[in-house]
């Protein structure tokens, strides 16, 4: 338009001097004649009208033009722009060679490849302790400059960029989708197995191989049987596998919303058999993997998910006309399925593996493969952090139009990588996701060929499959618990039985550690009924054994020392609390308390007392076998002891009736008491010096610091400062069973179903 305005500018200064000539003499002109003399003028005018009207009309009609630009593409362009589909010559591909990480020289079959942001998490930790098993975890923008974490490799921005793949220029800074990188360095250095996971999920016993399929090859593998969903029907193109193993009210991230109300078990199973499960799906307990629908309308308040599904349910498959969602955080990809990793980049990231999953699948059947359904494998922690709707909008209105278009879509194409290629690009025409994927799949076709993958190779088989009804198997899944079916089913749980629920999940995998200074055979039995119906187990210690009543024999000044042997017996659970049996514990109130963490009352003053009976020479005595244990530790160690009492002439004191240790500082605790030996350092000092050589202070969880401490001149009036909205009170002297019935009275505040109890 403004090259129009220019153009008739400038023809208008061309006629000024022409005007006055034409003009000079007046005429009387009828109407027939004024139109012959300007009809060159009522054109162009006209012209205009017209052109100014059918703008007008274009933009503001949704229905003919939903923008100005889109009109001007589509009618005044003789060759419409179509999205081209980019070449694939794998023929002259180079080899891409590890020679700038310093991993170069290192090869596994086996990797786990996790995206990280912050430094590492428990789960994580966990997972470098996989035997056979290398963990490899990428950085990307948001990542700790300094993040590391024993056992794992890691690749930062700046080490990705330097591998020389291609398709590190398709890359987001931010996003989790640069785990592709990962893949392909996995592949690299020998993989023939990668497990996609994250960093918040703890295999469950901490072996993949009891989970998954691992060796796809062997007999035992091949020749087994594996239920899979009934295939012919032409009204399911997707499932829910979550019913199968229990749950029928949750459903998995990128089902299409209108299969939610399908809730009913398969009727009948067929079987097929194993060795061809190149992907392999495992299902979550804690969190699993739900959409931001289900997570916002099933949640109760700020606590966090914990839903179990059957453990016991059979693996199950999926025909070549049924898919099933998968995603990134739990999935083993066989070296058959490498090619499936491919995360795209041009969708949201909580759509990238799910849009990755059903693209797969249906690449998966060119080649004879298919996915099963594994039970629960991992553990993952609920984080309680809110999930974003808008980022899985275009999840929820595509989703069962992409399922549809999946199964009818066909390919004439001879090789994997260009029926690869094919799909990649109809998916960009439809829609699904944009030219930038196309682009971004064949880089990453000619990267796995770069370092040595070789694909495999096309079946000939009927996409369709037969369903032969003669072989029928019946399985009915469990109706497992579940807390979150809806307002009408919590109303029916009686309110203090939800507590106990909730406690028994929160502490149900710590063991409490209880060292009992009174008599035993008149308190033992008492103390478990109180404690054991909340913690994993109980661990009674005393002065003397009693065998009958489970009591194990140990000393209380030295209590620290019988610990390592219990931390043995329970290698397998979240931490261990020590209790004195002088203090009670409200356990109800440590719920907000941080499990990770160490837990001590630092901080509380009336605590830092002298020790009874202690003069000034076994101080100094103490002090001195303190200051060797801390020449003698190893440097982590003796540094943040040091910065915690930079004084060697200061000595740290505090009550230690109740203290706890998280798992992941076991080892450390353990080897401090191999350091302290046959010194006789009192456990009111011990502890305290052992916590500041783990862990800094501004570190140690502060919920212990809100306990009551009152000086042993107060112990007779016990039941006048007791209170249910503390964590734990002290000193409490129990020696009868009368005595806990007085107890349990008061605590009764906290917890009602105590009086049931007594």
């Amino acid at each position: 338009m403004i090259v129009q305005d220019q153009s008739s500018t400038k023809s208008s200064k061309s006629h000024k001097h022409l005007i006055p000539h034409h003009f000079s003499e007046p005429k009387n002109l009828d109407f027939s004649t004024w139109v012959s003399v300007n009809s060159f003028k009522i054109f162009i005018i006209t012209v205009l009208t017209l052109s100014v009207a059918a703008f007008f009309f274009f933009f503001h009609n949704p229905i003919a033009s939903p923008t100005p630009f889109c009109f001007q593409k589509s009618r005044l362009s003789n060759n419409p722009q179509k999205i081209k589909i980019p070449k694939l010559n794998l023929d002259k591909i180079q080899p891409i060679l590890d020679k700038s990480s310093p991993y170069s020289s290192f090869h596994s079959e086996q990797w786990i490849v996790v995206s990280v942001t912050d430094y590492p998490s428990d789960s994580l930790q966990k997972l470098v302790k996989l035997k056979g098993w290398q963990v490899l975890a990428i950085g990307n923008s948001k990542t700790p400059p300094d993040w590391s974490l024993k056992g794992a490799l890691f690749l930062s921005l700046e080490q990705q960029a330097n591998l020389g793949f291609r398709l590190v220029d398709f890359l987001p800074y931010e996003s989790y989708v640069r785990k592709s990188v990962g893949y392909l360095f996995a592949i690299q250095h020998g993989a023939r197995r990668i497990f996609d996971a994250d960093d918040r999920g703890e295999v469950i016993g901490g072996e993949l191989g009891k989970h998954f399929d691992l060796d796809l090859e062997s007999v035992i593998v091949k020749q087994q049987r594996i239920f899979q969903y009934t295939s012919g029907n032409s009204n399911r193109t997707v499932v829910n596998p979550y019913i199968h193993f229990g749950q029928r009210s949750v459903w998995p991230r990128g089902l299409p919303l209108e299969n939610v109300g399908e809730v009913s078990h398969e009727e009948f199973y067929t079987e097929v058999s194993g060795g061809k499960q190149y992907i392999q799906q495992g299902i979550s307990n804690g969190l699993p993997d739900v959409d931001s629908v289900f997570y916002s309308t099933r949640k109760t308040g700020s606590v966090p998910f914990d839903i179990r599904f059957d453990e016991q349910a059979p693996k199950v498959a999926l025909p070549r006309d049924t898919m099933v969602p998968i995603n990134s955080f739990n999935t083993l990809f066989h070296y058959n399925a490498f090619w499936a990793l491919m995360l795209p980049v041009s969708v949201s990231t909580m759509a990238s593996d799910v849009l990755r999953g059903y693209w797969a699948q249906r690449l998966l059947w060119e080649i004879g493969g298919f996915v099963a359904v594994y039970p629960p494998t991992i553990y993952r922690h609920d984080k309680t952090e809110s999930y974003p709707f808008i980022e899985e909008k275009d999840l929820h209105v595509n989703v069962g139009r992409l399922i549809k278009f999946l199964i009818s879509w066909r390919s004439e194409k001879h090789k994997l990588f260009q029926k690869i290629r094919d799909l990649s690009y109809s998916m960009a025409e439809e829609g699904f996701w944009n030219e930038n994927d196309v682009k971004f799949t064949v880089a990453w076709l000619q990267d796995l060929v770069a370092v040595g993958y070789q694909q495999p190779k096309l079946m000939a088989i009927e996409l369709k499959a037969n369903v032969d009804l003669s072989d029928r198997k019946e399985y009915v899944p469990p109706k497992l618990p579940s807390m979150h079916l809806g307002v009408e089913e919590s109303l029916t749980v009686n309110y203090e039985i939800g507590n106990l629920i909730r406690w028994k999940k929160n502490f149900g995998n710590v063991v409490l550690i209880m060292f009992v200074s009174g008599p035993v055979q008149q308190t033992a039995l008492e103390w478990r009924l109180l404690y054991g119906r909340i913690f994993k187990t109980m661990v009674i210690l005393s002065t003397q054994a009693d065998a009958d009543l489970a009591v194990e024999q140990g000393q209380l000044d030295q209590i620290y020392k019988y610990l390592p042997k219990i931390f043995d017996r329970f290698n397998s659970t979240d931490g261990f609390l020590v209790l004195h049996d002088n203090t009670i514990l409200n356990y109800w109130n440590l719920l907000q308390a941080d499990r990770s963490k160490l837990w001590i009352a630092n901080k509380v003053p009336t605590s830092r007392t002298v020790i009874d009976g202690k003069d000034t020479t076994w101080f100094t005595k103490q002090s001195n076998m303190v200051n060797r244990v801390v020449s003698t530790m190893p440097a982590h160690l003796q540094v943040n002891y040091k910065e915690s009492c930079p004084s060697e002439q200061s000595l740290a004191l505090c009550g230690s009736e109740v203290f706890y240790i998280p798992r992941r500082f076991v080892s450390d605790f353990v080897d401090l008491v191999d350091l302290v030996g046959d010194f006789e350092i009192h456990y009111k000092i011990a502890v305290p010096m052992f916590f500041m050589a783990i862990d800094l202070p501004q570190n140690f969880d502060p919920l212990l610091n809100k306990m009551i401490y009152k000086t042993e001149a107060l112990s007779n009036r016990s039941f006048d400062f007791y209170s249910a909205q503390v964590p734990a009170v002290y000193p409490w002297i129990i020696s009868t069973e009368s005595d806990f019935v007085k107890l349990i009275r008061l605590m009764a505040a906290g917890d009602p179903l105590l009086m049931e109890l007594f």
